[in-house]
């Protein structure tokens, strides 16, 4: 099979983590210091039981249920507005991912969900990484030798066992262009859509012929 990445492949191991008896000021520094916009909370065994944002914090900052001072009447806005540990101001409960979710999976639920990143979980429900927009959109910017490099050697040569030389492939701005002659004719559908799996391919452009 055609080798898919996952979330383990691009998701980050070192999370910075909050508990939910951390200070808030102490939030906003560690925010601050590891560029991140935002921070799991995690219980005593490690599992994440929400999510501490950039946003979250200015809110709190200017005492507002939001910097725009709307929402006015959400108690539960207000009272984040008066936090004053991690636990009191974080987004709960939190929505998470697996590792061995694929990306454009991943990138589903954070369109779906609304947020920017998500805590990666294993089988016990323990942290084991986070995965953000940006490493989902790293996993599609890869340059042409590369995606070249996979369609000739994992496409064209183990999965389909076709000799080397038997298609010409191009690619240039993600866009595949294949030239040359495959068996018979019901490959070249199959050619093609291997080829639109492959991460990073744009479109397929197809030159084939079947020798038979």
């Amino acid at each position: 099979m055609l080798h898919r990445r996952t979330v383990d492949d691009v998701m980050t191991e070192e999370v910075v983590t909050l508990r939910p008896d951390t200070p808030i000021h102490e939030v906003a520094t560690l925010l601050d210091a590891n560029d991140i916009v935002a921070a799991p909370v995690v219980d005593d065994d490690g599992a994440p039981i929400g999510v501490v944002s950039a946003s979250d914090v200015l809110r709190h900052e200017t005492g507002m249920p939001d910097p725009q001072g709307r929402h006015g009447n959400d108690e539960r806005a207000w009272g984040k507005a008066r936090a004053r540990t991690a636990g009191a101001l974080m987004s709960s409960p939190v929505f998470t991912a697996r590792a061995d979710w694929t990306i454009p999976r991943a990138a589903r639920e954070l369109r779906r969900r609304h947020v920017k990143q998500l805590p990666v979980v294993g089988d016990d429900g323990l942290l084991t990484g986070i995965v953000s927009r940006s490493d989902l959109l790293d996993a599609f910017i890869r340059s042409d030798v590369e995606i070249r490099s996979e369609v000739e050697q994992d496409v064209l040569g183990r999965i389909l066992g076709l000799d080397e030389g038997t298609v010409a492939v191009e690619v240039h701005d993600g866009v595949v262009t294949l030239r040359g002659h495959v068996p018979e004719p019901r490959l070249v559908p199959v050619v093609v859509g291997l080829c639109q799996g492959v991460d990073g391919v744009v479109s397929v452009d197809a030159h084939l012929a079947a020798t038979r």
